[in-house]
């Protein structure tokens, strides 16, 4: 049997075609759960650094001295989140000076109506934002133990192999502890990623969701410093 070992016994595919059924069914497993983590991360990339760049285009539009309802009716009905913020709090404000002029009690009643609706605009946008990150932090803290587990049943396949062969030679038991080994490092390589993005897109997630309701207060010290005037 040593002599029919050779660098290509341990190659990618020649460990894949040898594996036991089940070790396959781990890597399968693990290779597609990879892919699925990577299919997240890049969605991610891309919307984290979207939204990113909508908003900062937004508030310097609304930093530029223009009328927010000149803004808003530029931006017109627009799925983007500071948008939505803007026509929300904006058509709350429309709709009470719609009705005639506000005494002090329906000035604070507009401006707790007008904050829970950027309250809920806020939570929905952050969900948004979050979405995904589940799928990363299942990938990230389950890839190792499926691993773990294509692992010590590589080394049962091993094991058996020298009672089978009555053979304790590296030859014997090498190619199943390869097999093991190999699945190991298909664990981790799937981890790995799916924890580093976790962390990274959580991270933006909060801080986009501060940035929302860093601009919800702004909007609303704006609309209060308009009723404050009764303009």
């Amino acid at each position: 049997m040593d002599a029919q070992l050779s660098a290509e016994s341990f190659s990618i595919v020649s460990l894949w075609m040898h594996a036991d059924w089940v070790v396959k069914l781990v890597m399968v497993g693990l290779a597609l759960a990879s892919l699925w983590s990577w299919a997240v991360i890049l969605d991610k990339l891309f919307r984290f650094g979207g939204l990113k760049r909508q908003a900062d285009k937004f508030e310097d539009r609304v930093g530029s001295g223009r009328s927010l309802e000149d803004i808003a009716a530029e931006a017109g009905d627009s799925n983007q989140p500071l948008p939505k913020l803007l026509n929300a709090a904006l058509r709350e404000w429309k709709d009470a000076r719609a009705k005639g002029p506000l005494g002090d009690t329906q000035t604070a009643l507009l401006i707790q109506r007008i904050d829970r609706v950027m309250d809920t605009h806020i939570a929905r946008e952050s969900a948004k934002a979050e979405d995904g990150l589940g799928s990363l932090a299942i990938v990230a803290t389950a890839s190792p133990f499926v691993g773990l587990f294509g692992t010590v049943w590589g080394i049962m396949t091993a094991f058996q192999a020298i009672a089978i062969e009555k053979n304790t030679s590296l030859a014997v038991v090498a190619p199943s502890i390869a097999e093991a080994l190999f699945a190991t490092a298909i664990g981790l390589a799937a981890a790995i990623p799916a924890y580093i993005a976790y962390n990274k897109f959580s991270t933006d997630a909060a801080k986009f969701s501060g940035r929302l309701e860093g601009f919800a207060d702004d909007l609303s010290t704006a609309i209060q410093r308009r009723l404050a005037e009764k303009i």
